[in-house]
């Protein structure tokens, strides 16, 4: 069973430090937790960016994955799939992505294909499709680098993925070799406003709330029977506050088809050791090797440029 705990870094009040963080991701790693999830934003304050709280903290703890809030608003694909696919090779392929749904940026708004596209959800089904597409466009084994030959890579395996949607026109491909993991893992943690059938095209995971665990995996399963993908293509993640015991939590995991656990503990630093020190250990979390291996996804096949 995996367990991600949520962290909000930053200086603003419900927010923990980088010192708080480290100290958390130190602990975590000791007690079984599979990785930290690192928000952007909490009541509408923005947090140190999560990238680089990610960045600093990997180098101190390698063990661990992380997940990194990332919103479509201000941030242009491109440039995401390839800062993300950066930080996913630099930790052997410890990194995720939560994409949030929001407005778009202003590389991409200056060329947009479809001015009266505006929908969030569609926005983010485009969104989601570059990410993984570019993710994939250069193969790991394209890479030779034979100082001998001279040959650097191999072009042929090269794919640009030539993207023409409503939101967005991406060419590719990425200027860097796919990770340890075949690409980041992709979650997406708003079902209900994204819809089950956009989450299922391309996600990873999926974090749902409390009160959506007693339906999310008949939701989850029937979406992705109707694409033909398989449940265990993506891992079932419920965030939780942490004022549940441990038996009930894993009842959900037995009897509701929950894969993992995202802890969200409303408090400051004690409060959130105090609530992984108490559940993590009875979870059984998975840490170490790719952060896919720790969530039990698959690595994924090759997509279609």
């Amino acid at each position: 069973m995996s367990i991600l705990v949520e962290l909000a870094v930053g200086e603003s009040p419900g927010q923990i430090s980088v010192a708080d963080a480290d100290a958390i991701a130190a602990f975590g790693g000791d007690v079984g937790v599979t990785g930290l999830r690192l928000v952007d934003r909490n009541a509408e304050r923005p947090t140190i960016d999560p990238s680089v709280v990610g960045s600093f903290l990997a180098g101190r703890h390698g063990d661990l994955g992380y997940v990194i809030d990332a919103p479509t608003t201000h941030n242009a694909p491109y440039n995401l799939a390839r800062r993300v696919l950066s930080f996913d090779r630099a930790t052997a392929g410890r990194v995720g992505v939560v994409l949030v749904p929001g407005n778009g940026d202003e590389v991409s708004d200056a060329a947009i294909p479809d001015v009266e596209a505006t929908d969030p959800a569609e926005r983010w089904a485009e969104y989601a499709e570059i990410l993984t597409r570019l993710w994939e466009s250069f193969p790991a084994d394209a890479l030779v680098g034979d100082q001998v030959s001279a040959v650097v890579a191999e072009a042929d395996l090269i794919r640009p993925i030539d993207f023409d949607g409503r939101f967005y026109r991406v060419a590719g491909p990425l200027d860097g070799p796919s990770s340890a993991q075949g690409r980041p893992v992709l979650i997406a943690a708003d079902p209900a406003t994204v819809g089950w059938s956009r989450v299922v095209a391309s996600a990873d995971a999926v974090i749902v709330d409390r009160e959506l665990i007693a339906t999310a995996d008949a939701e989850l399963s029937g979406a992705l029977d109707a694409v033909g993908r398989s449940r265990g293509a993506v891992a079932l993640l419920a965030r939780i506050d942490g004022r549940e015991n441990a038996s009930v939590v894993r009842r959900w995991a037995s009897d509701l088809g929950v894969d993992g656990f995202v802890l969200a503990v409303d408090g400051g630093a004690e409060e959130i050791l105090d609530v992984v020190r108490d559940l993590a250990p009875q979870l059984a979390g998975v840490a170490g090797g790719t952060l896919r291996a720790g969530l039990g996804v698959p690595v994924p096949s090759v997509v279609p440029a």
